[in-house]
């Protein structure tokens, strides 16, 4: 017996002429778009082999591209651990027994998820830069506004995957804990929360994959990373296009790296939990070849409480 199911009925001959039609009329507008696209920037002179050369020779990835590639992959990293730390101690305690602790933290967390990342890393830029220029260097007040600015964010949303995450567990799992012996923090912190991070880790590295792109916003700030340097390197040999080009690529190969780690992951991980771990990047579909047959919403038990408990507009 067939176990596939269908949101809609099995399209007729008819059906499937039309459907074919439609995807041969969409490919040929597509192909049109890209032939104009390239018939304008040839006229612009943008084509030219010398252009797209500077923007991909050694020099670009020795002095631009490789420099640029480092910062962002250094600052997102620190960003990755730090958040991570913030995150599984506001979610313990937006889990604690008591109220008020939970109250504390819960507006902490709500806070740092209201306000939009772009703004953090303009108000950590100048509170450095203007009352701890004695502690760090005014120079490198972009670099720490950046981490902090991702840590805070990111660390709050993570926040709320762990409390989620333990809140998706069954009830049993705490049943069992405390009949045990254990007491309600112990449960927390042996047994519900490292099955919650189990559960959670792909959406963790899609969490990951949101803090390397939100690294590009520190360029408005002044900090040096892969956007800023290509924007030099296009401003040094006449090529921006070129230059953002290739570091939208460069970004693009980045993230689907890590898109498709975390899908390898969440196979791994799919026979030791209850849930649905696949692995939904916000803004990115999934590859192709790892997608299953039967398509399964992206989003996690824990994305999709988390969905749940936001304010409605």
């Amino acid at each position: 017996m067939s176990t596939t199911y269908v949101l809609f009925d099995e399209p007729g001959p008819r059906a499937r002429k039309i459907i074919t039609i439609l995807n041969i009329v969409v490919a040929l507008i597509a192909v049109a778009v890209l032939v104009w696209v390239y018939l304008a920037l040839a006229a612009q002179g943008q084509m030219r082999p010398h252009l797209w050369w500077n923007a991909i020779n050694a020099n670009a990835w020795g002095n631009y591209l490789l420099p640029g590639i480092q910062f962002t992959l250094q600052a997102a990293a620190i960003a990755v651990v730090s958040s991570v730390i913030f995150g599984l101690l506001f979610g313990f305690l937006r889990l604690a027994p008591f109220k008020l602790v939970r109250g504390l933290a819960m507006v902490v967390v709500e806070f740092f998820r209201a306000v939009p990342v772009l703004v953090l890393m303009v108000f950590f830029y100048f509170f450095f830069s203007q009352y701890l220029s004695g502690i760090i260097d005014p120079r490198d007040s972009a670099y720490y506004a950046v981490i902090v600015a991702l840590t805070l964010y990111n660390g709050a949303v993570i926040a709320e995957l762990v409390r989620s995450g333990v809140r998706s567990l069954p009830a049993g799992q705490r049943e069992a804990a405390l009949a045990v012996g254990m007491t309600t923090t112990g449960s927390l912190r042996t047994v519900e929360v490292p099955q919650a991070l189990v559960a959670m880790l792909p959406s963790l590295v899609s969490q990951f994959v949101i803090i390397l792109k939100d690294s590009a916003l520190g360029y408005i700030i002044g900090f040096a990373e892969l956007l800023r340097y290509s924007r030099h390197l296009g401003a040094g040999y006449g090529n921006i296009l070129q230059a953002l080009v290739v570091a939208a690529v460069i970004f693009i190969v980045i993230n689907y790296a890590l898109v498709w780690l975390a899908q390898r992951l969440s196979r791994r991980l799919s026979s030791r939990t209850s849930g649905d771990v696949g692995v939904g990047i916000p803004g990115m579909v999934q590859i192709a070849e790892d997608a299953p047959a039967e398509s399964e919403p992206t989003e996690t038990r824990s994305q999709a409480i988390i969905a749940q408990d936001r304010p409605r507009d």
